[in-house]
Order: C-alpha cells, then structure tokens, then sequence
C-alpha cells in the first residue's frame, strides 16, 4: 500500500468520526424541579441551556425535557421568587438533572421574623386581570373566523402507548412470541417514562373557509392507521380517540376537552373564575414585547384549567402561546396528568394563528400507578393562507373524502411529501408491528376471548354467536327460558346480512324465533355510517306492553328481576319490510311495513263486554306503513365492526315517526294515524357539568283498542334507565295524545369537591326530573265504549291502567354517580298517582357507566 492512498483512508475515516460524533452528539437533559424546603414539584419553571435561545418551562409535575443539536455546557434554572441556579451539563450526552430551587428570602439567626399577611387576590387594580380583559376584549378580532377568507393544511397525528411496560412481563411464557411489540419502546418522548406504542393515526386535509356566505370545506387529502383486525375497528376506536383529545380553540368561552367541557382562560367569565398573575416578560427574535400571564382556578376543585399564557403588546393582545394543565385536585377519572400546548404563529398583518396543538393525557385507574397508558394528538397547522379567494365551489360545505380508497392508500411518498410533522423512531414501527399482530394466531384466539367478554359474541369468522347475556332468562309467563342465535359478518359478505335466534320457554312449552335478511346498497356494512339497506324480518316472541329500555336487551339475565306483578305479556308476531337511507348530512329516513299479530299472556287480556256478555279476542292483527325522519347535524360515531353507538355531543337531534294503519290490508283490523316527534339536547355547562334534556309529543288519529294506544314507557327493572319512568307501572298510563319531558343533570362533584374529606372519595351529584301529561278521547275511552278491549285489572278486579288526568304524572330522583368509578345510585320520588295499585313512593335504582 503506497502512503498516498494511505492517508487518504485515513483522512475519510476520521472525517466519518467527527461527523458521526457531531450528528449524534445531542445534548438531552431531562430532570424535576422541586421547593428545596418543601420537596414539592414547581410548575412554570424556567429552565434553558446558558447562552442559547433553547429553553422550555416545567410541567404540572415539575419535569422537563431539554434538547439541543450542539454541545452544551451549563443549564440554567430561573423561578419568580426563587435563587437562580446554574448547573453544569455533560456536552453531548443524554442525562437526568433533578433541580432543588431555593426561595430568595433568608431566614436570620436568633431573630423572630413575623411577616404580614398574605395579601387578598383581587381583580381591582390588578395589572394582570386588566391585561386579560384586553385580550378578551379582542379575541374576536384574533381569530380565523375574522378573515374574509382563510386556507391552510392540518396535519393530525394520534398516537397511544402503554406505559412502564414491566422488562419481566415480556419475558413470561405467554408474551414471548410478542417480543418484537416489547422491543418498540420510547424513553426520550417522555422523560423517565417508557413508552409502548399500540395506536397510530396520521391524516392530512386541507381546509378553505370563507366569512360570507358562511362556509368552510375540510378536504381529507390521506389517511393511514393501524388496524386491529377482528371484531376492532380502528376507525371507530380513531373518532372516539379524537373526541376525546377534540381540537382546542382557546378563543372559545369554553372547550371541550376528555369528552367534558372547560370555560377558556381567555373566556368572558374567565377573570370571575380564574386568579391571573403576571409571571414574566419575553423579547422575541424580531424585538417584540411579550407578556406571560399565568392563570390558576380560584377554587381548585372546579373543573378549570391552570398554565401560561404569553400576551402580545402590539395592540392586538394576541395569544402568542399557551400551555394547559389539569390541576390535581379536579375530579377527573382516570387522568394522571394533562398537558395541552397551543403554538401561534405571526401573519403578514401581524395577527396570530395556530399553528400546532400539541395534547399529551396519562391515563391509569389510579393515580398512584406508574402503569397505564398515555395518549399523544399533535395538530399541526401549514401553508397558512389568508384572503386569497378561491372559486364559489371550493367552499361549498360537502362531506370529505374520509374512507375512500384513494384517500386511505397514500404512497410513502405522499406521507414523506405531506407529514408536516416526524415520526418518532418507536412510532415508525407500529404499522408493521400491528400488522404482524394481527396475523398471529395466538393474537386472533386472544381477541375472540375479548369480544366475547366486552360485547357478548363468539367469531367463527363468517358467522358470531351470541349476545351471551341472553342465552339464559326467566320471566312469570315463560318461566325457565334458554335462547341461542348469532348473526353473519361482513367476512362472510359485504352485501347481505343474517341474523337469527331461538328461545324456548320452559313454562309456557313455545317455541320463539327471529330471522331477517339485509342488503347493503351501498356494499358497506350495515353497521357503518352512511347507511343504505333494505331488511326483511320476522319475529315471533314475547313482549311486556310498554317496556322500552334504552340500553339493553328485554332478555338480559339481569332485568329478569323485576318489582311488583308483571305477568302481563304478549306474544307477538310481527312481520317487517323496511328501507333506511342516510345522507352525509346526517339526515336519515326509514320507510317500512309492519303485520303485527299481538296475542294476551299471562293474566293479560283482550276482553269487551257486549250486552252484559263477557267476549275474549285471542288475536290483534294490525297493517301499517310507517315512515321515520332523523336529522342528528353533526353526529359522530364510535364505531364497531358489528354496532355503533353515536358519540354525544352539543347538537340536538330530531326525530319525527308517522304511522298510518290499514283496515282489511294483510288482515288488518284498524284504520288509525300516528304522529310521534322528539328532541334531544346535550348542553354543556362548563364548571357546573351537563344537562341532558329530551322532550316528546305524540298524538293518534282514529278509534283504536288500548293495546294500538301510547302505552306510557315504564320501568319494573332495579336499572335506572334515563328515558323511561322509573317507579311508572307497566301498564299504568295510556293516551292518545301527550307531552312528555326529561332532564337528567350531572353536576360532575361541583359541590361534593367542596366539602373537605368527603372530596376524596370523588363522588359526583346527579338530580333528574321527568313529567309527563296526556289524555284519552272519549272514542278511545273502553269505558265508554263497548267495543273497545277493557283496560287490564288485577285478580281482584281492580284497575291497573289508566288515562292521565288534568294532573301530570312526575317523578324525580337525586343521586350519586362515580361511585368506584362507574356505578350510578339514584334515589327515586314519584309524586302523585300514589293512590294505584302498588305505586311506589320511594325507589333506589342503579346504572352502570363509566366516565372521565
């Protein structure tokens, strides 16, 4: 080897290490600042490397994480009210510095020191207070919504991990075969936590808003997930994922935020419920003056949030940034800790916009635990557009492009292209990894355990059995009844759908059944939204008159335990066509046919008495077509791969049923009209919970037998069912036309936190109230007329079911819910009629729900 190419080698390698050295020599330094007298953790602590512009504040909890490409060598730690200290820093390494910050009065030997009082927090002559009432005073001015016209692209990420995943647990038998989902761990997003990626989402849209006429377009130009395969449906788990992590904009009054709703800092009301300081002023690069203006909850038990913001000067009183926690004391389930950061950046006008959201929530079911899971949203915002008209077409307000097959099989190079954001080392590996998840036997086994568990069926790939709550039930008519069916799955087609069961009855030796068949019209699963589809059903089965419950099956095990007498049933054989079709507005019709046969059973009767002669009919026929109008403006859904279940939010949803029944068609006996409409309304009421209140009104048209009458919703159960009336006899009211109301509030522990010690048990006060007033006409009155079926009565001959007087029924109830977490126990008042036949007074009722 001549010397010549020998120092040339030697002059490449060493130009290798030095730039190998310098690329990876980043200076990572993450830590806790704590009181050095109290060892309490401080928030809002400036902490940056000396002579650079690289600086971050601590968290609720005190911690931070710094970072910087290049060589650093001293780090500095700053607090209003506390000794700065300066501490040297390990260039080029990753390390852990815990900080104990000391405050700047000293205390004098031999020397008694009695200080003044701590002074009052007062709005009046108070710099800070007079500082956000500004930027209340101009926040409209300082949002998008104030342009004329405004485009910009959205990059959306949502990512969750599990949280201190234990080394030893991947070690065991069971998780060995695992082991390539272990080794995907992330120690550097968070400091001292490890972090397992198990969820990723990423969507890029692009959106063109226009002030008037009101318009805005959101455009999904890619989306890419995980997919869990089996009976979990990413997508479903995705929209629920975000409305709990929903887009925060801070100029609103309020927020809503983990599915509940926080009253903004920068809120109207905001200096009446917030304490405001003014902690620090900054320059930025270009010499602009800003103020940090930091913000705590007078009464840190109410649902507010605590942080910073920095204040622009410039007359515009912008929010240039902000940083959100959840205080400790909160009655929030579940929530370790909370942190949102919002970024804003300048436009040519001066103006502020968001620019990147960035939300970050630990979640355990206790707050001792160092295990759960912790979820991550990032928003960020690009190619920030203002007043550049676009054609009329552009803003025109249709649905996106979510779900398409061109949206959601971007190239990798689209995503290198549009991610306006990077993916973290752990995170670029969780498509491939769930991937590999999802094809391992060991995992299919283990998700079919699950959905059996969670939602009642067993897969066998194209067809489920189940819901297994309903294999066994009893009641006084069938006695001892077993019941067993399933269903197909979109595995076994797209298109058409089957679904059946079988019961039998020990008591009553019948047989009953259920069968129908759909076909999807728009080749999607009948369980996904927008649904298009034709059914064709028979059932033969039992029925108490007047029982609809809102959240489980009739035949669950657990409602085979009822108060009072309720041996008053029917079998009932009903034969329906129907068509259903929902718009991307989420606006819904049904159109069906319906041949219902009711039969009495049990001590139940369809008896009229015709010149002092007692006659009995064994059978009620009955025709209709009916047509069923929904618009819910803004609904969205969590959604399954076999059900869905709408995600609550503040819109109202409408409801309009007509009913037209047909005398001598398919053996009908009747010729009637129904008319039944309803409104729900969820209202946010920020520190003071949520209402929910829902109204309804129904009249009948035509000479009909009670059983064709509204027969009042009631409820024997022990389960408190929130639209029907609770201590309300099966039976007990019919009408022809009334007017019902309901309003359940949750006051989310707004008074119980108040109270010292009995806080600790995070309680929550609830308090609901219902009503309902209706009448009969006399042609629908039995009494009063001969050929009507007699309204049921007792053994004795007493009545059970009545018309409603100029009095209303009501019922109210107070209770405590987020007992353990999830249980709801409600005691029950009925406040007139108490003179029926075992009308309780007084209930205690239960419900399960779980909530953050």
């Amino acid at each position: 080897m001549n010397y010549h190419t020998f120092f040339k080698k030697l002059l490449l390698s060493l130009l290798f290490l030095v730039t190998t050295t310098t690329l990876f020599a980043q200076t990572i330094v993450s830590g806790v600042v704590t009181d050095a007298n109290t060892k309490q953790p401080l928030s809002f602590v400036s902490v940056a490397f000396t002579g650079s512009t690289i600086g971050v504040s601590t968290n609720a909890d005190g911690k931070f994480v710094l970072r910087s490409a290049n060589p650093q060598t001293q780090l500095q730690v700053s607090f209003l009210g506390y000794k700065t200290a300066t501490l040297a820093v390990t260039a080029g390494k990753e390390q852990v510095i815990n900080v104990k910050l000391f405050p700047e009065s000293r205390q004098l030997t031999e020397v008694t020191v009695k200080g003044q009082k701590r002074p009052k927090y007062t709005n009046r002559d108070n710099p800070a207070v007079e500082l956000i009432r500004k930027v209340i005073e101009n926040k409209d001015k300082n949002r998008p919504e104030n342009y004329d016209y405004v485009e910009y692209k959205t990059y959306d990420k949502m990512q969750f991990s599990f949280l201190n995943v234990s080394d030893k647990l991947a070690q065991k038998k069971f998780f060995r075969k695992y082991k390539f989902m272990f080794d995907n761990r992330d120690s550097v997003t968070i400091p001292g936590k490890s972090l397992l990626p198990f969820y990723l989402n990423e969507k890029v849209s692009q959106t063109y808003y226009r002030k008037n006429p009101a318009d805005k377009k959101v455009k999904v130009l890619g989306e890419r997930g995980v997919n869990f395969g089996g009976a979990i449906d990413s997508d479903g788990i995705g929209q629920y994922f975000k409305h709990m992590y929903a887009e925060i904009d801070i100029y609103d009054a309020n927020v809503l935020f983990l599915t509940n709703q926080w009253m903004s800092p920068i809120s109207s009301l905001a200096p009446s419920f917030y304490k405001f300081f003014i902690t620090d002023t900054v320059t930025t690069d270009d010499n602009a003056k800003l103020v940090e203006l930091s913000f705590t909850p007078r009464n840190t038990t109410d649902r507010l949030f605590e942080g910073r913001m920095l204040i622009t000067l410039d007359g515009n009183y912008a929010v240039q940034k902000a940083v959100l926690y959840a205080n400790r004391n909160i009655n929030l389930n579940y929530v370790k800790s909370m942190q949102v950061e919002l970024d804003f950046d300048k436009n040519p006008d001066g103006r502020y916009h968001l620019s990147k959201s960035h939300t970050i929530a630990d979640f355990a079911y206790n707050k001792e635990s160092q295990k759960g899971f912790l979820g991550i949203r990032s928003l960020v915002y690009g190619n920030y557009l203002i007043n550049n008209k676009q054609p009329d077409t552009t803003y025109t307000a249709v649905e996106s492009e979510v779900g398409s097959d061109l949206v959601k099989h971007r190239s990798e190079e689209f995503w290198q292209q549009n991610r306006l954001d990077t993916l973290t080392r752990a995170e670029s590996k969780v498509y491939k990894n769930i991937d590999s998840l999802t094809n391992m036997p060991a995992y299919k086994r283990t998700l079919d355990i699950a959905s059996l568990l969670l939602f009642g069926y067993k897969s066998f790939g194209k067809f489920e059995v189940g819901p297994a709550s309903a294999f066994y039930s009893f009641n006084p008519v069938e006695g001892f009844r077993l019941r067993a069916g399933g269903r197909t799955t979109p595995e076994f087609s797209t298109r058409i759908f089957f679904e059946t069961y079988a019961a039998y009855g020990f008591k009553d030796e019948r047989w009953k059944y259920f069968f129908s068949t759909t076909y999807s019209l728009n080749n999607k699963s009948i369980y996904k939204f927008p649904q298009h589809y034709i059914r064709a059903s028979f059932q033969r089965d039992t029925k108490i008159p007047g029982l609809v419950l809102d959240f489980v099956r009739e035949d669950n095990f657990l409602l085979s335990f009822k108060r009072g007498d309720n041996d008053k049933y029917l079998y009932n054989d009903i034969y329906r066509l129907d068509y259903v079709h929902e718009f991307r507005s989420k606006f819904s019709f049904k159109v069906g046919f319906n041949k219902w046969t009711q039969e009495p059973a049990g001590s139940l009767k369809f008896n009229t008495v015709q010149n002092g002669n007692v006659l009995s009919d064994r059978y009620l026929t009955t025709s209709e077509v009916s047509l069923n109008l929904r618009y819910a403006p803004n609904e969205q859904y969590y959604q399954g791969k076999m059900f869905r279940t709408p995600i609550i939010n503040g819109y109202p949803i409408f409801n309009l049923s007509y009913t037209r029944g047909f005398k001598g068609f398919f053996g009908g006996e009747y010729n009637y009209h129904s008319l039944l409409g309803r409104v729900d309304k969820h209202f946010y009421l920020s520190f003071l919970g949520f209402l929910d209140v829902w109204g309804e009104a129904g009249h009948i048209f035509g000479k009909v037998p009670y059983p064709l009458l509204n027969i009042h919703r009631a409820n024997q159960t022990y389960a408190y069912d929130i639209n029907s009336f609770n201590l309300m006899n099966f039976l007990e009211f019919v009408s022809d036309d009334y007017q019902a109301i309901g309003l359940d509030q949750h006051f989310q522990g707004f008074f119980f936190n108040k109270i010292p010690l009995f806080k600790k048990l995070k309680w929550r006060e609830v308090v609901s109230f219902k009503a309902l007033y209706g009448s009969l006409r006399t042609e629908n009155n039995p009494n009063l007329q001969q050929d009507l079926y007699k309204f049921p009565v007792t053994e004795e001959g007493a009545p059970i079911t009545y018309s409603l007087g100029k009095t209303p029924y009501i019922e109210g109830s107070v209770g405590i819910e987020n007992i353990f977490k999830f249980v709801r126990v409600d005691l029950v008042r009925r406040f007139n009629y108490l003179d029926h036949p075992n009308a309780p007074e007084w209930g205690v009722r239960m419900r399960i729900k779980f909530d953050f």
